[in-house]
């Protein structure tokens, strides 16, 4: 397939697809869907080799967000039978974190709901990112705290923060659909300051929230312009009490396109399979492996994942290896300066202000001019509500975390 070639060779020298190339990977049928997946594959191993990153969550202060995000479950309005709980102590997080960190996470993502982060809460941050990095020397912390004013990126810098996580979602034609407290520009403002203070950047998207193939190829692209060290790709969890309750449109084939498609456009970037994967991608959770380099262990913010030991056999009987604490996630190009030259990519989990997970919260042949008609398996999917479960364990619980 001339389109799969070009798009490999594009991939291995970090070359910008076109927007029609892109439009036609989310195009390609079924018959088609194994060359796609080996096609970005090949792409995924040139940067990443065989290695899958683990990322962990802890959920700081669960629920009650003033801001309307419709995807959100922890959204004002929300009659989500969610978690609600105020912010967790230092050494209650740092218990929280431990627990990923057992399970193999090399990284943990520190998300607090609401609109932003006030001086007082950008302190207690502070004081867990050094509660955990006290008990673990060497992991990697990113926090989501939603929007940024001046200067606090910088203070979570200086207490021991290495990434900031926050996503922008969907297309900036849609957004104003999708949420109506702040703005698109709102959202990559914080990314740019993030970025500016020498933070790893993350950012990423919900697909599913009855988006165009435009609007995905769309906010893939800004992202590649914004240039994140990670790029979470989310699949809507249509939590009842939500505003996208109903919104049920994914396909496990339609979650493989929409990720290779994200790794064509940008191929030397840590792509993180985040919140809805086991809603949506289901079985199909192992050929996913071969797009992205990064996934979650174990529960999301307000939802539960897949085990974390099924995690873990899922990884090794595909033919994947967990990446190591010593080993650098992002290939060499992309440590040597910039992002504050930090080595783990980002972290992202949609859910509500979202570190990269959603739940609710805080780069040789003939191309096709335009994209191909959408593909039959990309028509809505049936309602699994039954997938989606309301995480009960873990943080802001006395029951054990999943990991």
């Amino acid at each position: 397939m001339d389109l799969l070639n070009t798009l490999v060779d594009k991939g291995l020298r970090r070359e910008t697809p076109t927007r029609a190339e892109a439009l036609a990977v989310l195009g390609t049928t079924d018959d088609e869907l194994l060359d796609v997946v080996a096609a970005a594959g090949k792409v995924r191993r040139h940067w990443f080799g065989r290695r899958v990153k683990l990322n962990y969550l802890v959920n700081l202060k669960s629920g009650l967000c003033p801001e309307d995000c419709s995807y959100c479950s922890q959204r004002l309005g929300s009659k989500a039978d969610i978690l609600k709980y105020t912010w967790l102590k230092p050494d209650e997080a740092s218990r929280a974190a431990a627990a990923g960190l057992a399970g193999g996470a090399k990284r943990v993502c520190l998300v607090a709901s609401g609109r932003g982060p006030t001086d007082r809460d950008v302190d207690r941050v502070s004081d867990t990112i050094k509660a955990i990095k006290e008990r673990h020397e060497d992991v990697e912390v990113c926090a989501c705290l939603g929007l940024l004013s001046a200067g606090q990126a910088e203070r979570l810098r200086e207490a021991g923060a290495d990434a900031y996580n926050h996503n922008l979602n969907t297309s900036e034609s849609t957004y104003g659909e999708i949420t109506t407290t702040h703005t698109y520009a709102d959202r990559v403002d914080t990314v740019r300051k993030a970025h500016a203070a020498g933070l790893s950047a993350c950012s990423g998207l919900i697909a599913g929230m009855g988006e165009t193939d435009e609007d995905l190829v769309d906010v893939v692209f800004s992202l590649r312009e914004l240039d994140p060290d990670s790029v979470p790709v989310n699949f809507l969890i249509p939590f009842e009490g939500t505003p996208l309750a109903k919104e049920w449109n994914l396909t496990p084939q339609r979650c493989l396109r929409i990720l290779a498609m994200v790794r064509f456009v940008c191929p030397d970037v840590e792509v993180r399979i985040a919140g809805g994967r086991e809603v949506h991608l289901r079985t199909m959770q192992p050929l996913a492996l071969h797009l992205a380099n990064s996934i979650f262990l174990g529960d999301y913010l307000t939802s539960e994942g897949q085990a974390g030991k099924a995690d873990l056999e899922m990884i090794a009987d595909a033919g994947f290896e967990v990446e190591g604490a010593g080993e650098v996630t992002l290939p060499e190009h992309r440590t040597g300066g910039g992002c504050g030259s930090h080595e783990g990519g980002g972290c992202g989990s949609h859910e509500g202000s979202g570190c990269g997970s959603h739940e609710g919260g805080g780069v040789c042949g003939t191309v096709p001019a335009s994209a191909p008609a959408p593909a039959a398996s990309a028509s809505a999917d049936e309602p699994r509500p039954d997938l989606v479960a309301v995480r009960r364990r873990g943080a802001g619980t006395d029951l054990a975390p999943n990991a």
